[in-house]
């Protein structure tokens, strides 16, 4: 069996190859024979990596302890939910989940696309294979999952406690994904410089799978969010970890696109801007790669120190170098067609949007490497923590969110500013009303700020669906329900966009909330005993010891009460077999008056008296719904727009930011 993956590697590295000649030489001498090779080759990759990760999987299903990967990374007590997250919990396995994810999405991109753009899909494709070459190199030659023990052990290792949990059959997929499908957009973008046909049927083309990349790595940053706030135990879910930072960055500058492209469609500008966001978002994820693959920057998420990390190295300079090198190439192509007629307009508002993703993308990008930059010129690694980033961060998250509630309600060209400020009129109440009350209840100005921001935010949204609705009720006769079902199934980019905002703003809110007001402390129960927080009581019930097939558990049995409203709930410590040296913590959450009391177990007595440490969390649970809604959003841009039938509506051209992004 590992002879066979091996060698479907072997064969899939060599087609990549004779893929890129293919596509190069048929596309300059003109042979479609050669062309449609070049794309065959894409396709053929794609099942051969399929071949190689179904046997690896099945070895590991079967136990198949002959497999090094296999051996190290999984056990025969593992439950099977864990043997599947092992696929992906190392080196090797997640390198072949990230070419086989990358190969699947660029098959689809190229093989559907290549009739109706048959100059750039073949420069496309062999970039590329150019990129897939490198990882079945590695997979071959470097970190291939399909070496083999001199010696079959009986059993294997086990996977890292950490990786034990559901929210690892979500995440990495998402995340690994995410980062990997954005060498499609790069790749598109590179045969659209080669040839230098960009025309607007092409921006449509990387958009789409540009809006893909980033809504996989979306939905992975946000899953991961989850799994690290119910695992990790230090009470919050994003911890401006290098790891984390490098998820985000790519996600940053394909946001960025995803606006700013926009200003090209409508205005013919930023168009150097544009292509530079476009490919760095791929440069970025590549650099987030070696981060990881390295080890060099310290992370709970990172792999150990290996000797992959200088082919990572090499391969983010070369990608660099090609981004670069086609940029300046063809830079007197790239010439904006228009110029800005107001700072008062959609055009000016998506280039500050830009601005301001830009800021915090460098400003993440920063602390990141500065404990490598301090090290070289100092000789001592100096962290950056996270008051470094919310500082710096947190007043232009708070820009962009007044932005998003600002820009649907511009106009292109030039606004007329007293119709802007009537628009704005409720909005600004609603903001009004939350700085008082936040003020009124809480004291903290800050708080208050930026609470009243994404308030501002969710304010201009629902006028902009009320507007819409309302018209199309004039029109249609529709109740009010219909009307918006109505708008958003015709129109569902501009109003799948609106739901992307929704939820990111109530996320803010919970990011604020959980911030601001989170309470904390550290006490030791008795049994029967209980403490207040925050308004909250948590009665220590009782502490028991179990087995599970991989671990011995030990729960801590809690209740909780506040104002007449009880629930029980239990927090757990997880001793793995073969890994009793690294117990993990299963946080015990209830959620009561959208406040999440999180409890985590962390020592105990022979007496049975346990140490806790409880944190109250205000409004955790609208950062789940909100992403949640943000999700659904992501699902409506993707929804084909309802053909219009007896009804002609008309809707005032207002388009929201991020409203018309998935063509």
């Amino acid at each position: 069996m590992a002879q066979l993956g091996h060698g479907a590697l072997l064969l899939a590295f060599a087609l990549a190859l004779l893929g890129i000649a293919f596509s190069v030489i048929g596309q300059r001498k003109r042979i479609p024979e050669l062309t449609i090779a070049g794309v065959r080759a894409v396709v053929a990759v794609t099942l051969l990596l399929g071949i190689a990760a179904i046997i690896l999987a099945i070895a590991f299903v079967t136990h198949d302890y002959s497999f090094q990967f296999v051996s190290s990374r999984s056990s025969r007590d593992m439950p099977l939910r864990y043997i599947v997250t092992a696929f992906y919990g190392g080196q090797e396995g997640s390198l072949l989940w990230w070419a086989t994810a990358a190969s699947i999405l660029g098959s689809l991109a190229f093989a559907r696309n290549r009739a109706r753009f048959p100059n750039i899909v073949p420069y496309a494709a062999a970039v590329f294979l150019g990129i897939q070459a490198f990882l079945l190199y590695m997979l071959c030659f470097v970190a291939s999952p399909f070496s083999l023990n001199r010696i079959t052990p009986a059993d294997g290792v086990g996977l890292n406690p950490l990786l034990r949990d559901p929210g690892m059959l979500v995440h990495p997929p998402l995340l690994l994904t995410g980062l990997a499908s954005f060498a499609v957009p790069f790749s598109i973008a590179a045969g659209a410089l080669v040839t230098g046909k960009m025309s607007a049927e092409w921006l449509r083309f990387v958009r789409r799978w540009t809006m893909i990349a980033w809504a996989i790595l979306g939905a992975g940053i946000f899953f991961g969010g989850w799994w690290a706030y119910h695992v990790l135990g230090w009470g919050g879910y994003w911890a401006w970890d290098p790891v984390e930072n490098v998820s985000l960055l790519p996600w940053l500058t394909a946001t960025a696109f995803i606006h700013s492209i926009m200003v090209q469609e409508r205005r013919g500008m930023l168009k150097v801007w544009n292509i530079s966001l476009l490919l760095a978002s791929y440069v970025l994820a590549v650099f987030g790669t070696f981060v990881v693959r390295s080890g060099l920057i310290s992370s709970v998420h990172s792999f150990a120190l290996s000797d992959i990390g200088p082919y990572f190295l090499g391969f983010l300079a070369a990608v660099t170098a090609l981004a670069v090198g086609l940029i300046a190439w063809r830079l007197p192509l790239l010439q904006s067609e228009n110029t800005f007629d107001s700072m008062v307009s959609r055009e000016a508002g998506f280039l500050l949007n830009n601005l301001l993703f830009a800021g915090i993308a460098f400003a993440t990008f920063w602390g990141t490497v500065y404990p490598l930059i301090s090290e070289a010129f100092n000789d001592t690694r100096m962290t950056v923590g996270a008051p470094f980033y919310n500082q710096v961060n947190g007043p232009l998250l708070l820009l962009l969110l007044i932005l998003m509630g600002i820009g649907p309600l511009l106009a292109w060209r030039q606004t007329i500013v007293p119709i802007l400020l009537r628009s704005l009129r409720a909005p600004l109440a609603l903001a009004l009303l939350a700085i008082i009350g936040v003020l009124a209840f809480f004291g903290q100005p800050m708080a208050a700020i930026g609470i009243a921001a994404a308030v501002f935010a969710i304010g201009a949204i629902v006028v902009e669906y009320w507007r819409g609705a309302r018209l199309r009720r004039k029109n249609a006769g529709d109740a009010f329900p219909v009307a918006i079902y109505h708008l958003t199934r015709r129109d569902p980019r501009r109003y799948g966009g609106y739901i992307v905002h929704l939820g990111v703003a109530i996320i803010a809110i919970g990011i604020v909330a959980s911030t601001f007001f989170q309470s904390e402390r550290l006490v030791v129960l008795e049994q029967g005993q209980a403490v207040t927080v925050a308004g909250y009581t948590i009665r220590y019930d009782n502490l028991r010891e179990q087995r599970s097939r991989d671990a011995r558990i030990v729960t801590a049995d809690l209740t909780v009460t506040r104002g007449g409203s009880s629930e029980t709930f239990e927090a757990h410590r997880y001793f793995f077999n073969r890994f009793e040296d690294q117990p993990t913590t299963r946080v015990g959450v209830v959620t009561l008056r959208f406040t999440d009391v999180y409890v985590m177990l962390t020592e105990w007595s022979d007496t049975g008296a346990a140490n806790l440490h409880i944190f109250i969390n205000p409004l955790v649970t609208w950062i789940w719904a909100g992403g949640f809604v943000y999700l659904i959003g992501m699902f409506v841009i993707f929804w084909p727009a309802a053909q219009p039938r007896s009804v002609q509506v008309r809707v005032p051209d207002r388009q929201g930011a991020l409203g018309e992004t998935a063509g």
